[in-house]
């Protein structure tokens, strides 16, 4: 998979736009940008400011805010930016007149969404988690894509914002990596997930497609596969910066991931009719079979190493029975030895796969930042989810197996954060 997105960078580098400082486009459409919340009070302010101070004519950019029954002080914030209202009215529309807000029982973020969806009635819309917040530039850049008619949907590039920890800090240099990787699926038609954070459709994808689906609460990953199916074409524009929190503890990170990795499952599961077809391209025969690939092989690998673990305490447990403990312990020896160097297969593509990661490390780090960095973030990566990585996997499969869904209410919790001040990001 890294070779082949590497020989996809090297045929089309020249093709990746990144541009710096504003620009302006030949016609400025208007724009809906819904954004669901659940308990974001610490951020929602932050979100809808960002989006406020996007540099795109106020009277072309349209708000829908759609509270889904948070428990905090959200609907409160929210509620700042309207004037008064009737009582007997659902909607507000408030001291700023671009903003339309909604309060409603909880039922899940595809149902906040497609609120937002019934009273969208601009020929584009987008969506933005209200834990995220848009560079300034980020509307702009996105739509000079559309400028190709085929294009129905761009997903913008997601970066980490302030990491505080190493977590934060090894999440930051995945989203970099996922900079590249995004972009390189963009250029093969691959793309699999329009990602909550801005994406931006064509009002006609939800008009001919119909509206976002519970799909296993990973309704972006479901939307790209829809639109895959009735090839829609999915762009990334690498230069639409979007600043996302993340999750600041290993508990949060695994919760997060395993819902991912689940619903990925069960979308595949769900869109099964696409594989191997070859009508549907490079989706059906190399991003769905790659990631079916990682399954697999995260269960036989974490076969292999119970099995030896096994065998390993079993065999000591017969040299304890034989020669007695302190004899055990002290016949261990170790005397460094080339003759012993591993020379097997496996050792060599072990290597070269770590060296291909740390390239794709690279890739995208230059392409946000434009140049070649390297930072510990990426060795934090590497070691972390080596570690932390499969049993997120394996959770998801046990869940798949059980049928238990993960809920985005409880992934939802008050975040204990700065408000970032959006002006300046």
């Amino acid at each position: 998979m890294q070779v082949f997105f590497l020989v996809a960078f090297f045929e089309k580098k020249n093709k990746i736009l990144v541009r710096k400082g504003s620009i302006e486009l030949d016609e400025y459409h208007e724009v809906t940008v819904i954004v669901p919340c659940y308990n974001e009070a610490t951020t929602i302010k932050g979100t809808i400011n960002s989006l406020l101070n996007l540099d795109y004519p106020k009277d072309k950019l349209k708000l829908i805010i759609v509270d889904d029954g948070s428990k905090d002080d959200t609907w409160q914030i929210i509620k700042e930016f309207e004037k008064p209202a009737r009582l007997d009215d659902s909607s507000h529309s408030g001291g700023y007149p671009n903003i339309k807000i909604f309060h409603k029982e909880n039922g899940g973020k595809y149902t906040a969404l497609n609120l937002g969806l019934k009273h969208t009635e601009t020929p584009f819309v987008g969506c933005l988690d209200a834990d995220s917040f848009v560079d300034a530039q980020a509307l702009k850049r996105i739509m000079t894509y559309f400028y190709d008619k085929n294009i129905m949907a761009v997903a913008p590039s997601v970066i980490i914002y302030n990491p505080k920890n190493i977590l934060q800090g090894a999440q930051k240099a995945e989203y970099d990596m996922a900079i590249y990787t995004k972009k390189m699926l963009a250029f093969l038609g691959g793309i699999h997930v329009a990602p909550g954070p801005f994406s931006i459709f064509r009002k006609k994808v939800f008009d001919d497609l119909g509206p976002y689906k519970h799909a296993h609460n990973t309704e972006d990953q479901e939307i790209a596969l829809r639109m895959q199916e009735h090839h829609y074409s999915i762009e990334h524009c690498p230069d639409a910066y979007v600043y996302t929190i993340a999750p600041n503890s290993v508990k949060k990170l695994y919760r997060q991931r395993a819902r991912w990795n689940y619903g990925f499952i069960r979308n595949v599961m769900d869109y099964r009719r696409l594989l191997f077809k070859k009508k549907f391209g490079t989706i059906a025969f190399f991003t769905l079979p790659s990631g079916i690939i990682s399954v697999l092989s995260v269960i036989f690998l974490f076969g292999m190493v119970t099995y030896g673990l096994i065998g390993f305490i079993i065999k000591k447990i017969l040299q304890i029975n034989a020669i007695g403990l302190s004899h055990t312990i002290t016949s261990q020896s170790f005397n460094f030895d080339l003759f012993f160097f591993d020379t097997e297969t496996i050792f060599f593509i072990s290597i070269i796969l770590y060296i291909s990661v740390i390239t794709s490390l690279l890739l995208g780090r230059s392409i946000l930042e434009g140049k070649f960095r390297f930072s510990f973030d990426m060795l934090f990566f590497m070691i972390i989810y080596s570690v932390i990585a499969p049993f997120w996997l394996l959770k998801a499969i046990f869940n798949v197996l059980i049928s238990k869904e993960s809920s985005w209410v409880l992934e939802r919790e008050v975040r204990m954060v700065k408000k970032p001040n959006a002006t300046t990001i």
